[in-house]
């Protein structure tokens, strides 16, 4: 497989956690019975994990353009 495509998809998937912990940080999915909900500090981790996610998705089209 190619590693840019395993790249992409990777980032992709932390970018979707990254605006998952964020929306539940602010209590807008989830159940409420997770610790996650509506707690100010994971509204913070989801944009630095969805910050990675993107950072990673930027690498791999990197990799891609660099490679041709």
């Amino acid at each position: 497989m190619n590693a840019t495509i395993i790249l992409g998809t990777i980032g992709t998937i932390v970018t979707i956690l990254g605006t998952i912990f964020h929306l539940q940080g602010q209590s807008v999915v989830g159940p409420e019975s997770s610790f996650m909900y509506a707690n100010p500090e994971w509204i913070t981790y989801g944009i630095q994990v969805g910050a990675v996610g993107i950072g990673i998705i930027v690498i791999a089209i990197i990799v891609r353009i660099t490679k041709k």
